[in-house]
């Protein structure tokens, strides 16, 4: 079976090698960088993740050019993804490192490759061969691959600490304008009025078609079938495969009930509660379950409320968000458009690509803000997202609501996110306003 894999390892690896990286929209992920630690690029399903280690392999390339003769042979992208490496067993993972050190011994603990394996959880066993990799050779690694293996948490034990998490989302605003050659070459704070205009109509453009790469340019219909198959694939391979799951109609319900109400709350207790009213036998904990894998493969994610009580956090309802905004008129039957809550979940989802922890709250006055965030420096800020102020009354309920937050957090920053500000109108001090379009390109 060994001397089956060899040449086809051997003959990938030459190639690989000799293959250069792809012209591709460059994306703005955050990397980890701590010497010894394998770099795992999670994240759902054709959002872009082997884009990423191909940028990652090019840019060292571009860093190395200037002190290393020939740096390409450093650099090695090796993809699993491949029928005649069907069947490949952990212990077969070793020729990878045998063959590519037979072509460049001077590589071996006198210089430091980098590989890139992509979809390697195509190997039962690879956690093993990759953590022995980390502590025998001289070697950065990253690790990508679209199993619910790559996808969830279960990443961490299953490296034992040696490896960390780049999570890869859909584009961001930013990065659907770069895609599509439109990219603001200046500050918000410095463009006209007719170019303010113009971002503005794209972001409404983002909000409805999302950031997954496949699905920009393409028309209603294409989209809808696209992000569709998606969402299958997700629940079938990602879900009920990977956690053998006995109800996949309730977890189908479940998804319908999720997405369909974005920005919303979820109770697993009221949602138990009309299941056993229509006769469905299903326990709270398994739907605890379901919620959690539909998290661990990025087809959404939840909020808890803001509390130093545990208690309170599970009591409480959590706000629910799909992983991009394109999903929400797949499943949202009401027939509106609802720009706020697409505003919403593009807002949460970008401070979950800045570091932030995220959570809701619910004030001791009644009202609600969207979301309370620590950033990695250790910044708070309060944040409600609106789409329009034109309405008195909304306007006044949103401004209420994070005047009544700062007495439970007086070191957060508040800050109120639209579309714009009616005209003529002053904010109150200590609420800074800022525009959506400038503050998701901020």
């Amino acid at each position: 079976m060994e001397n089956q894999y060899r040449p086809v390892i051997r003959q990938k690896i030459v190639d690989g090698l000799a293959t250069p990286p792809p012209a591709l929209t460059r994306r703005d992920v955050w990397l980890p960088a701590v010497p010894g630690k394998a770099v795992a690029v999670i994240g759902m399903r054709r959002v872009g993740k082997t884009t990423l280690l191909w940028q990652v392999l090019a840019d060292r390339l571009a860093r190395a050019a200037e002190d290393t003769p020939d740096p390409r042979e450093g650099l090695l992208y090796f993809s699993f993804e491949d029928e005649r490496l069907g069947g490949m067993q952990a212990r077969h993972l070793d020729l990878l490192v045998e063959e590519y050190f037979r072509l460049y011994p001077e590589w071996r603990d006198l210089r430091r490759p980098t590989f890139f394996l992509d979809e390697i959880q195509a190997v039962p066993g690879w956690e093993l061969f990759a953590r022995r990799l980390l502590d025998t050779e001289k070697i950065d690694l990253f690790l990508s691959g679209s199993s619910a293996r790559l996808l969830s948490r279960e990443v961490a034990t299953s490296m034992r600490g040696r490896a960390m998490e780049a999570v890869v989302y859909p584009f961001s605003f930013r990065e659907s304008l770069r895609h599509a050659g439109c990219e603001p070459k200046k500050n918000a704070d410095r463009l006209t009025k007719a170019e303010r205009s113009l971002l503005d109509h794209r972001l409404l453009e983002y909000l409805e078609r999302g950031g997954f790469p496949e699905a920009q340019g393409l028309d209603v219909r294409n989209r809808t079938e696209l992000l569709r198959g998606y969402v299958d694939v997700v629940l079938l391979r990602d879900v009920i495969e990977r956690h053998a799951v006995t109800q996949p109609r309730v977890l189908r319900w479940m998804v319908r009930q999720l997405l369909g109400n974005a920005a919303g709350s979820f109770s697993v207790n009221k949602f138990h509660a009309d299941l056993k009213s229509q006769g469905v036998a299903v326990g709270k904990d398994t739907l605890h379950d379901y919620l959690g894998y539909l998290e661990d493969a990025f087809l959404l994610r939840s909020l808890t409320i803001a509390s130093d009580s545990e208690r309170r956090r599970h009591v409480n309802p959590r706000k629910v968000y799909p992983v991009d905004t394109g999903l929400i008129p797949m499943f949202d039957r009401s027939g509106k458009t609802n720009l706020g809550h697409a505003l919403e979940t593009a807002v949460l989802l970008e401070l979950e690509r800045r570091g932030a922890e995220t959570a809701y709250m619910r004030t001791e006055g009644g009202f609600e803000v969207d979301f309370f965030a620590r950033l990695p420096d250790g910044r708070e800020e309060l944040l409600q997202v609106c789409a329009s102020l034109d309405d008195p009354a909304t306007r006044a309920r949103e401004i209420r609501a994070l005047q009544d937050a700062a007495t439970q957090y007086p070191r957060a920053g508040r800050r109120l996110i639209a579309f714009d500000a009616p005209p003529a109108f002053a904010m109150p001090r200590g609420i800074t306003f800022t525009r959506a379009a400038e503050w998701l390109l901020s």
